[in-house]
């Protein structure tokens, strides 16, 4: 095994996001450290309110409502532009 190139760390470790509290929003960071990934408030450890993801490259990806960190209400999914794509009913 000499010289071999050999990877350790499992498949499916999964890097911690950094994450910084800003006037009460939880905002996390993609891999990079540099671009946010999410932002929204969270309460008692649970997503709560409106949220927000986003691609690497800054566009919206995703939004939605939490109550109590249950999704509910309405969640739209955005296109590669950052346009409405489809919108899911989250409501029972």
């Amino acid at each position: 095994m000499e010289n071999e190139k050999c990877d350790l760390t499992p498949k499916s470790a999964v890097k911690q996001k950094n994450v910084d509290v800003i006037n009460g929003y939880t905002i996390k960071y993609h891999a990079n450290g540099k671009t946010m990934w999410s932002k929204g408030k969270v309460i008692d450890d649970q997503p709560e309110g409106y949220w927000e993801w986003y691609r690497l490259d800054g566009t919206i990806k995703r939004s939605g409502y939490f109550d109590k960190g249950e999704p509910v209400g309405e969640w739209i999914t955005y296109d590669s532009q950052g346009m409405k794509y489809k919108v899911t009913s989250r409501d029972k």
